[in-house]
C-alpha cells in the first residue's frame, strides 16, 4: 500500500465528503490493525464561526469524529471489509487535554485493539506538536451499504 493517502484516495476507502471528511491525508496505513492521518484545522472552517467567535476552538465531538474517520480507513482498508459502513458506536474514556486551533496540524491516531464478528474497539489519541490533546477508546460497528434502517442506531 503506498505510504501516503491523500483526500481523494481516502474517500476510495470511506463515504464521507467535505465538508464533513475531517482527515486531509493518511501518513500510515496496516489495514485492520491502525492508521495515522493528518487534519490540517483551517480557519475558514464553518464551525468557527459559532465555536467561539473572537476565540475559534475545534469542538471536541469534531475531533472524535475525525479520529473515528481515521479509525474507520484502518477497518475498512481490510480487504473483507472493503465497500462497508464502519458505524460508531460510542465512545469510552475520553478525556480532552489541549484546545485546538485554526492553523493547527492535527495528528490522529487509531490501533483497533478487538474486532468480533461486526464489533469492535479502537485506542485513538489526537496529537498537536507530540502532545496529546484528546484520546479514548472508540467503540464501532460494521454494516453493509445500503442495509441500515432505525434499529441499526440502537
Amino acid at each position: 500500500m503506498a505510504a501516503e493517502y491523500s483526500r481523494r484516495e481516502i474517500e476510495e476507502i470511506i463515504p464521507h465528503r467535505p465538508p464533513f471528511l475531517l482527515v486531509d491525508r493518511i501518513t500510515e496505513l496496516v489495514p485492520g490493525e491502525k492508521a495515522r492521518g493528518i487534519k490540517d484545522v483551517q480557519a475558514e472552517e464553518p464551525y468557527f464561526k459559532g465555536h467561539f467567535p473572537g476565540e475559534p476552538v475545534m469542538p471536541g465531538v469534531l475531533i472524535v469524529e475525525a479520529l473515528a474517520q481515521v479509525g474507520a480507513v484502518a477497518l475498512l482498508s481490510k480487504e473483507e471489509n472493503r465497500g462497508k459502513l464502519a458505524l460508531f458506536r460510542g465512545i469510552d474514556n475520553f478525556k480532552f487535554r489541549g484546545v485546538v486551533r485554526p492553523g493547527s496540524t492535527l495528528e490522529l491516531e487509531v490501533t483497533l485493539t478487538a474486532l468480533k464478528g461486526v464489533a469492535g474497539r479502537g485506542r485513538a489519541r489526537a496529537r498537536l506538536f507530540g502532545k496529546v490533546v484528546a484520546s479514548g477508546e472508540l467503540v464501532f460497528a460494521l454494516a453493509e451499504r445500503g442495509g441500515l434502517d432505525s434499529r441499526s442506531a440502537e
